[in-house]
């Protein structure tokens, strides 16, 4: 199974991708909400042409057909954007695809469609949005680890720089963020400080 960067980030806007890939990051995910696939495609595009110049990974969160559109080779799907997603459709158009789980019937359902890593969240309470599902907590990343073998294993939700190594060392291979840098007083030295923490473990 391929690695992936252990920094993360989650942004929802190109703007954010900017910065992102001006100070070394290398795996990026865009998340923009509540747009058609129309009107987020543009920024899709964007996107894609400045980690692909920066030698960067962008994975585009649920619009898939966008995604197709855009030429862009990664996607992330929740488990409610897998109801009304193609998975054979997006599998042919060559993406790679993260999947996001919270339970135990939801990791069998992700396992199922052999996703490219799987996310396991919220790690930790979070403030973003309202969750159904209360935190995983460390332990629960073992277990996970344990269950989806050799593919990468996401962990989300709640994380902080200061979090970020015991999410590693219970068996995360990547850590996911979002505010802690996109409501950081000053994102790129936040940015630079993940980096310094997480490049050694960089393939």
């Amino acid at each position: 199974m391929m690695r992936l960067d252990p920094f993360y980030p989650v942004v929802g806007s190109v703007d954010w991708v900017a910065l992102l890939v001006k100070e070394g990051a290398r795996l990026i995910q865009l998340r923009i909400k509540e747009r058609s696939d129309e009107a987020v495609l543009p920024d899709i595009k964007a996107a894609l042409a400045l980690c692909r110049a920066a030698g960067a990974e962008l994975v585009v969160n649920d619009y898939w057909r966008a995604a197709i559109d855009a030429g862009a080779s990664f996607l992330h799907l929740g488990q409610g954007d897998l109801d009304g997603a193609d998975v054979p459709a997006i599998r042919a158009a060559g993406l790679r695809l993260g999947i996001s789980t919270h339970d135990h019937a939801e990791l069998g359902r992700a396992l199922s469609l052999d996703p490219d890593y799987v996310a396991l969240g919220p790690i930790y309470p979070t403030t973003l949005k309202a969750m159904p599902f209360a935190p995983q907590g460390l332990a629960r990343i073992g277990e996970w680890k344990r269950l989806i073998g050799s593919r990468p294993l996401v962990a989300i939700g709640g994380i902080s720089l200061e979090r970020a190594q015991g999410c590693l060392d219970a068996g995360a291979d990547v850590v996911a963020m979002v505010s802690d840098v996109t409501r950081h007083p000053d994102p790129p030295a936040r940015i630079r400080d993940w980096l310094a923490a997480t490049r050694h473990l960089a393939t």
